[in-house]
Order: structure tokens, then sequence, then C-alpha cells
């Protein structure tokens, strides 16, 4: 058997690359010019897929900026997290570490992020950086570590959202029990750009390097299009998964769960079919049922370009009284219409945020990130939502803009295009990919690197800067994942697992104790649990092997 090295093994074997970074990365600034420290932004979504990510998959959509950014940069073809959560993500991009070891396992109103831990955004202010972080936080508790903060209490509202600055705290009240909170008047990923390119602007001391955190609500539930782009999409054609209608078999975890479009996501507060006559009403008095819910903090003037839209949609909707696989797939069409508008409106800010960064000749001396805080199912398995290891939620987009003395590095180049799609177009960019298997945990060791600071031994991640200069390096050969929260929403049962460039094994425990494993080469949807098949004993064998420790914490 060949040997296998834990994260924290190899980050020891290549923690000496850090010390060199500083000059590496000073080669990218001209001779003749005083040196300068890389700046990054970090644009973080929420939610957002792969799947709907045109330079990962064009079934669905175009978002020429994202695509910018990897054109220009790199694209990582195996990102994935370690807990598809939303709070448990953002700690560990925060902090480097698996769940377990930064205490934020799971999303629990009113248990804050130990923000006296260390963190990425500690170390660059050491390291003479300023950090900043607008928009959605979502880990309670009042943000340590940046320089300045505006957050979204809570999920935060797509329309008129309530935001939270540092200078308004008080530091002994978590901050989504403030009262003290600014009403922005607009659309909130309109408003989170507004106010990053600001920062940018008027906010920050201009003679230091700076580590921006933009964190979008976009695309999280219930996706809530601007009022400019309501009308997009309507006319797609918006193909339907090839297992939306899996039935389960031999997987008792996947039939358990609670995140079937069809049974499990509403009318109302998900579709947006406010009629007298709909039955759902799960979750309706949140979208509707008062002045301060979901619909009711809009203006007038949105409220009646809302209501012209949905207005005649929920008309015909009750009139067609659908049931059944109609009513299932009319549904999923309707949610991926609601959910593509919600990207696209995130893609048109990103290009926002690179004309401002590129007018105010900040661009070439600027690492850009994007990634979301974990993916998100479109259909496959009849699911939305999150949360399980299968591929759609434990696969996160991540693409790095990169100056240009990077991006260069390398010669892998390949199209956007996947198994979906075999028509190459006239104009289509090409990426340089990296290919191994990376991790969130890898987020924060690399915006180290980057900024030429040291890395701490302790943080389970690893640079991904040694990748990115094509550098022979050892690099990991499997990755980590564990979900605690349950019970909770969507009754996904708790579980961990190791996932390698081919195979995954997960073990569901807690109230069942089940075993799946899949050969995504031949199995890339995760439809047929070969876990008990005798000729597979040996890849078990192997597989449970190369668990760590740490995997049963």
């Amino acid at each position: 058997m060949s040997k296998y090295f834990s994260p924290r093994q190899i980050n020891k074997k290549i923690f000496t690359i850090a010390a060199s970074s500083a000059i590496f990365l000073s080669s990218c600034n001209d001779k003749d010019e005083e040196q300068k420290q890389l700046n990054m932004v970090v644009i973080m979504s929420d939610d957002h897929s792969y799947q709907t990510i045109s330079c990962f998959d064009q079934r669905f959509i175009q978002t020429p900026n994202i695509d910018r950014l990897a054109a220009e940069g790199v694209r990582f073809t195996n990102s994935f997290v370690c807990n598809s959560i939303s709070g448990p993500s953002r700690a560990t991009l925060l902090t480097g570490k698996y769940s377990h070891n930064n205490g934020y396992k799971e999303n629990i109103s009113g248990i804050a992020f130990d923000g006296s831990q260390q963190t990425v955004q500690k170390l660059l202010q050491a390291g003479g950086y300023q950090t900043a972080i607008i928009g959605k936080w979502h880990l309670d508790g009042i943000p340590t570590g940046f320089d300045y903060w505006n957050i979204l209490p809570g999920q935060g509202d797509y329309y008129n959202p309530d935001l939270i600055s540092e200078k308004q705290h008080d530091a002994t009240i978590p901050c989504n029990q403030l009262l003290d909170t600014v009403r922005y008047d607009g659309y909130v990923t309109n408003i989170i750009t507004d106010l990053s390119i600001d920062w940018l602007r008027n906010k920050r001391d201009k003679a230091k390097p700076f580590c921006m955190f933009v964190h979008h609500k976009a695309a999280h539930r219930n996706w809530m299009a601007d009022t400019t782009n309501i009308q997009s999409f309507e006319n797609e054609t918006i193909p339907l998964q090839d297992n939306f209608y899996d039935d389960y078999k031999g997987r008792k975890a996947a039939a358990k769960q609670e995140m079937s479009i069809d049974k499990d996501m509403t009318l109302i507060y998900d579709l947006k079919m406010l009629n007298d006559s709909v039955s759902d009403r799960r979750y309706a008095s949140s979208y509707y049922g008062y002045d301060n819910s979901i619909y009711g903090r809009m203006n007038s003037e949105q409220k009646a370009a809302w209501d012209k839209f949905y207005q005649p949609i929920i008309d015909n909707f009750v009139a067609s009284d659908l049931s059944g696989k109609e009513l299932a797939e009319w549904k999923y069409r309707r949610y991926m219409r609601d959910y593509l508008k919600v990207i696209q409106s995130l893609d048109e800010n990103i290009g926002r945020l690179l004309k401002e960064l590129e007018d105010e000749g900040l661009l070439e001396n600027t690492v850009i990130l994007y990634l979301s805080d974990q993916g998100f199912y479109m259909g496959e398995h009849g699911w939305f939502d999150k949360r399980f290891m299968y591929e759609e939620s434990m696969r996160t987009p991540l693409v790095m803009r990169l100056p240009g003395c990077l991006q260069d590095a390398g010669n892998n180049r390949s199209t956007g295009r996947d198994h979906h799609n075999s028509t190459k177009s006239d104009n289509e960019p090409t990426y340089r990919d990296i290919n191994q298997l990376v991790q969130n945990i890898d987020i924060a060791p690399t915006l180290l690197d980057l900024a030429g600071q040291p890395i701490p031994e302790d943080m389970d991640g690893m640079s991904l800067l040694p990748l990115i200069k094509g550098e022979s390096t050892q690099w990991r050969q499997w990755l980590y994942y564990h979900y605690y929260e349950y019970p909770a929403e969507h009754s996904v049962c708790r579980h961990y697992g190791i996932r390698t460039d081919r195979y995954k094994l997960i073990h569901f425990y807690y109230d069942i104790d089940e075993w799946e494993l899949y050969d995504l080469k031949s199995d890339p949807h995760e439809m047929n649990n070969l876990y008990g098949l005798t000729e597979y004993d040996s890849i078990v064998i192997q597989l449970k092997e190369m668990c760590p420790e740490f995997l049963y914490q």
C-alpha cells in the first residue's frame, strides 16, 4: 500500500515555503518601483453551486465576471468543504482548521464563534495588513481582528437589509440582538458591493496593504431576484437532472432527508406563490405575515415591480392545479429560474468590484479569490440545499485571479466545458487548471503565504501557492468531511468520511449506523452504494486504514 500523509504532516513538509514567498511575490512588481505587498480580496457567496458557474458548467447560466477571474488566474477543479453548512464553513475559512479544532461545528442560534482564537485576519493585522469584512458574517458574536466591519445580522434580507457596523456595537451584546442597526435601501448584493467600493475608496489607509472579505448573502434561500433581473431566464429551457427521480435505493440516510423539491420546497416562502387557495402555508408568515417580513420590508416601488412579475405566474399556477410529477417539475424549474436570477446579479456585482479595482490601479497588485461557503443541489437526487457529503454539496467553486507574474505559471489549460457540454464556442476562454484535492481549510494558509507571513503549524490546511506557482510538492491524497447538525432542519443524519480522487467512504452515525462507498469514476452521481459488496472489501479496508484518528472526533 502506498504511504499516505495527513494534512498536518504535509503542511509541515511545505511549511518552509512560506518564508520564501515574500521574496518570490516581490518580483511581481517592477524592479524600478518600490516593492509592495500583495492586496487580497476574498469574495464568498452563500450556497452557490459550481453547476451554475459557466467556467465549470455551461448548462444553465453564463457568468462572465467569475469566468474572467478564472481566465486571468487559476481554476480549481477539485475544491471542497469539510462541513457543508454556513457558519462552520465560515469558521473554517477564518481559522484554517477543521470544525472540531476551531470549535464551531453547527449553526446554533445564540452560540457564537470563539473570536478570541487565532484567525487569519488577526495574523494579517500583525503583519501590517488592514482587514475588513463586509456582508454576511453568520457566526453570531462580534467580529474580531478586523479594522473595519459592516455585517448582516443572521441571514440578512435580500431587500432593504439591516447591517451593523463596528462603530455601532456594544461588545457585551451578541450582534444579532443589537437594536442600533442601519437599514439600507435597495438590493442586498448591490449594497454589499457599494459598501466594499466605499471602503476601498474612502475608509482604508492607502499606505498599507489590505485583505478585504466581501461576503454575499446570495444565493441563500429563498432566492429573491433584484427587480432589474426579475424577467431573466423566464424563456430559457431548464433541463431536468438525470437523477431527479432518485429512489435512494441502498442509501438509508438519503431516503430519510427532508430537502426534496417535490415534498419540502414551499410554495409561498420559497416560490412566492402567495394566494389564499394555496394550501401549503409553511413559513408563509416569514414571507408575508408582518410589516418587517421578507415581502413586507419592501418599499412600494419594489412591491409594485415584484407583484407585476409574480401575479400572472401565481394566477397561472392556481389555474393549472398541478399535481404529481407535473407539480414537482414545475417547482424545480420555478426554483431554478429564481436561483439563476440571483446568480446573475451576483456576477454583475463582481464585475462592478473588478472595475473599481481596475479604475483605482489596484488590480495588478491584488489577488482575488472567489468561492462559496459550500455547494448546493440544483435538483440532483430531487433536492435543494446542501449538508450531505455527496459531490454537489461537498464541492465548492474556487477560482483565483492573479497578478500578471503569477498568471503564466504552469501551462495546464482547458476550456470550461465538462461532460455536459460538447460544443466549443469560438470565443470560449481557456483556464489554467489545478486538479489536486483542495479544501476550505487551505484558504487561511494561502492568504498568509501570499502576504509573506508564516503559517502556524496548528492550522490543518496548506497553502495553495506552491500549486499556483507550478512547483512540485507532496500533496494530500484524501479529504476529510464531517457534518454534525442533527437533529435539525432537513433531517440530514450526522456523518463523516474521506474522499480520494476516485473513492468516497461515508459513515452515517448517531441515530443510524450506515456505511456508503462510491466509485466516483464509474458513478459520478453517487447512485450506487458499493459498501458490503465482496469485490470492494479491499478498497474499504484501505480507505479505513487511511482514516486519521481525528476523523472520529
